[in-house]
């Protein structure tokens, strides 16, 4: 067996999500990926392993998956291969052979997340698979408070979505930062609007979690609730305490570092 790393971008639109499931189940991006290597390994099943288990609608720029192929291939046919067999809304843009050690998912030191969202009274049609949407008027000072709140150690409890397998909702957030761009910035954005980006780098998420924490920095930004409520929400460990989660259309996955692992 020769061990595979390779890096992948895709719209997430019409997938439901990441993670393969039961037989004539709803496409995913897994199952797709899958599906390719099989053929290129002349129908012996192969095992693909990801970095994160992106939801239905949510897309990458960045995902890494990992996998053994059971006679070796030279990593640049590898990555010609599969983008011949891949549809058009899944590329792999990067391949190589790693340490048998290595693992997408188990491996990774961090992984740092984008959302985008568009505020205004109407959204361009454009960007309706590229970004979440408000009616409201966000506030950018109101914003940078409530990202910050998140940075450190914490127990992200009543951000978590039920469903999930985690041991722990302990994780560390190292970067979580807004930026408010006026639409003039925004390609496809209608004028009177504003559009947030919302970064957010951990060294590991819960099932939903940066869509709730943009939820809860958008009920801070349009003044529903103050900086003090939501760092209250998120010591009550109750998800029933935390404003609902953003639609998944507006969040990408950007990067999965690595560390010293692949240097």
């Amino acid at each position: 067996m020769t061990h595979y790393r390779i890096d992948i971008s895709y719209d997430g639109t019409d997938f439901a999500g990441w993670q393969s499931q039961a037989a004539r189940a709803p496409r995913t991006v897994q199952g797709v990926i899958e599906d390719a290597l099989k053929r290129l390994a002349g129908g012996v099943r192969v095992r693909v392993a990801g970095a994160g288990r992106t939801d239905a609608g949510v897309h990458a720029l960045g995902q890494v998956a990992s996998f053994d192929l059971p006679a070796p291939i030279a990593p640049a046919e590898l990555q010609r291969a599969l983008n011949g067999l891949l549809p058009a809304d899944v590329r792999v843009w990067a391949a190589e052979s790693v340490p048998e050690a290595f693992h997408a998912r188990k491996s990774a030191v961090s992984k740092l997340y984008r959302y985008v969202l568009d505020a205004g009274p109407a959204q361009g049609p454009m960007r309706r698979h590229q970004a979440g949407h408000v009616r409201c008027t966000l506030d950018a000072g109101r914003l940078r408070d409530a990202a910050a709140l998140f940075v450190g150690r914490h127990d992200f409890a009543s951000l978590a979505s039920s469903g999930g397998s985690v041991k722990t909702s302990v994780r560390t957030v190292m970067r979580s930062e807004t930026t408010l761009l006026a639409a003039p910035e925004v390609e496809g954005s209608l004028p009177g609007g504003a559009t947030l980006v919302y970064e957010v780098e951990a060294d590991g998420f819960l099932r939903r979690m940066v869509r709730s924490m943009v939820g809860g920095i958008v009920a801070v930004g349009r003044g529903a609730l103050e900086a003090e409520d939501l760092q209250r929400a998120l010591a009550a460990r109750d998800r029933r305490a935390w404003p609902p989660p953003a639609p998944a259309c507006g969040l990408t996955l950007v990067r999965v570092d690595y560390g010293a692992m692949l240097r």
